[in-house]
């Protein structure tokens, strides 16, 4: 209870540091996974339409994810240095995998015959993607992205030991310090963000998938 009490007593202290430091860990895992979003979801529509292409693609991906965070965060120390680029790459490096591989899935599980009657309708590829296959794969793309996020915003939490921003900063120090309160601190608060994006993301994600699935249900 003593220690409990501490660690209510240094983010009463310590408000400001740690409001900063949210405030830097929502804005870095912000802009990663927007440009994981981004990148994720163009691969896996290309690779779904260029199934050839799928295999080495996941491969490659699943390939990279199997990489030790701290050894890949090494790694691109020495190339791109110390500081949020650095942790930004590793950041969208890690969360490329469920973004292409549920963006893939969906829309290659689509059923056949939705997609046959759409092009005997004289459907255009163009159109055939963004008016059907994308709002019937979204549940599933929404998933995947669900388990992205909560990625990202977990890991930002050791982009402070390459000297980037972020509630990782107060894990660190504390770790280096032995101050036990504070690495939980930060641990906490980085959980909390985690979890309540994901209450967020879980809510869109049933909404979606009953309006999908009922608007299926009407067509049948």
């Amino acid at each position: 209870m003593n220690f409990i009490g501490n660690v209510a007593r240094l983010y009463q202290e310590r408000s400001e540091f740690f409001i900063r430091l949210t405030l830097e860990h929502i804005y870095l895992s912000f802009i990663a996974i927007l440009i994981i979003a981004i990148i994720g979801l163009t691969i896996g529509i290309v690779i779904a339409k260029n199934r050839r292409l799928a295999d080495p693609v996941l491969s490659l991906v699943n390939f990279i994810y199997t990489i030790p965070s701290i050894a890949l965060f090494g790694i691109l120390v020495a190339i791109t240095g110390i500081g949020n680029r650095s942790a930004l790459i590793a950041l969208v490096v890690y969360g490329l995998l469920p973004m292409i591989r549920n963006t893939y899935v969906a829309i290659t599980e689509i059923d056949e015959l939705i997609i046959e009657s759409a092009v005997g309708m004289g459907t255009t590829q163009k159109q055939l993607l963004i008016k059907i296959q994308l709002p019937l794969a979204l549940p599933v793309i929404i998933a995947g992205f669900r388990i992205m996020v909560v990625m990202t915003i977990a890991l930002g939490g050791i982009a402070s030991f390459i000297g980037a921003g972020g509630l990782g900063v107060a894990i660190w120090r504390g770790i280096t310090t032995s101050f036990p309160e504070m690495t939980v601190a930060g641990s906490l608060l980085v959980a909390f963000l985690a979890i309540f994006v994901d209450l967020i993301l879980g809510l869109l994600e049933k909404i979606t998938r009953k309006k999908v699935l009922g608007t299926a249900e009407k067509l049948s």
